[in-house]
């Protein structure tokens, strides 16, 4: 049993000893424990900082392509690498590696694929009221969206069994933490929530410049991920409110022809007309939408037994020759 934990890093240098110095080599039911660097374009001595810490691999990004991209790089490599369980930090030791054994327990007692640290937001000193709403609401959406009970959904501290590393596709190219919910929920993966301590922080977040960019960027995730599992219901939703819509400035025409003052309310007629076209529109784009839903999911099912099939090979790469 093989355990890698990747840390995606930009800038580093300063935060990161401390980060790998909290991981633990040796865990109980876990054979070797390696650590993964993706360095998404430092310009910093994070590099040279995770070669003198003990990094055992370390992959670069030649300019930076932010947090998604790099999870992703991540992600593929430790499946090359042979890893049966991959475990997600920051390199902003955010959190307490000490936590990994934990982490990886219900992935190794069989009774979850996907395992995601929850933070307690509610008790972290530094959150401020605001975040701490925003943390909860944000949560409870993607539980209700995703159908799943994770009550920390944006948490980066997250372990993964290898066959649900092969199953994932993160396109988002903002951030992995709620697209790998939503999808995990969709594919109906067994997932669990184990509670995980938070370290002070070293320094402010640089995923976002502000929470109104943070907000956008999490709810155009949201909005994409749910329209891509369930495209029917969305645009049938939408049709329904632009009929529904519609239909109002008619009926308000019929009452005005049939009481003998149509005259002047023709624009009643002519703007409901033209929403309730736009509805049915709207209904046939959701028809098409399901469609290509399908089609996707055949091709996630290809790309899955590629993935199987191209990892596999490298594995036994990897075990032939080490170096």
């Amino acid at each position: 049993m093989k355990l890698i934990v990747q840390i995606p890093c930009f800038n580093e240098e300063a935060t990161l000893p401390a980060t790998l110095a909290d991981i633990p080599r040796n865990i109980e039911g876990i054979d070797c424990v390696e650590i993964l660097i993706i360095d998404d374009g430092s310009t910093d001595r994070t590099v040279e900082i995770a070669n003198q810490c003990g990094a055992d691999y370390i992959i670069h990004h030649k300019r930076n392509k932010g947090l998604a991209i790099t999870f992703r790089t991540g992600i593929d490599a430790c499946l090359r690498l042979g890893a049966d369980i991959i475990v997600n930090t920051d390199g902003d030791n955010q959190y307490s590696g000490f936590d990994i054994p934990q982490l990886c327990a219900p992935i190794l007692e069989g009774r979850a694929e996907i395992v995601i640290g929850d933070r307690q937001t509610d008790r972290i000193e530094h959150f401020s009221p605001l975040k701490k709403i925003l943390q909860r609401l944000g949560s409870s959406i993607v539980r209700r969206l995703s159908t799943t009970e994770v009550p920390d959904v944006v948490s980066g501290f997250r372990a993964i069994s290898r066959e649900a590393a092969i199953q994932l596709n993160i396109v988002s190219p903002f951030s992995y933490t709620i697209e790998m919910v939503i999808q995990a929920g969709k594919r109906h993966m067994a997932i669990a929530s184990v509670p995980v301590a938070t370290n002070p922080v070293m320094r402010k977040s640089r995923l976002y410049r502000s929470v109104t960019q943070f907000i956008r960027e999490q709810v155009t995730t949201i909005v994409r991920m749910y329209a891509m599992y369930q495209p029917l219901k969305v645009f049938f939703l939408i049709g329904c409110a632009l009929f529904l819509i519609g239909a109002y400035p008619i009926l308000r025409f019929l009452w005005f022809y049939f009481s003998g003052q149509g005259d002047g309310h023709i624009q009643s007629l002519i703007i409901g007309s033209a929403l309730i076209m736009m509805g049915f529109m709207t209904f046939t784009i959701g028809l098409v939408a399901d469609l290509i839903h399908f089609n996707r999911q055949l091709l996630e099912m290809t790309l899955e037994r590629l993935k199987t099939q191209e990892f596999s090979h490298n594995d036994d790469d990897l075990n032939s020759d080490p170096d």
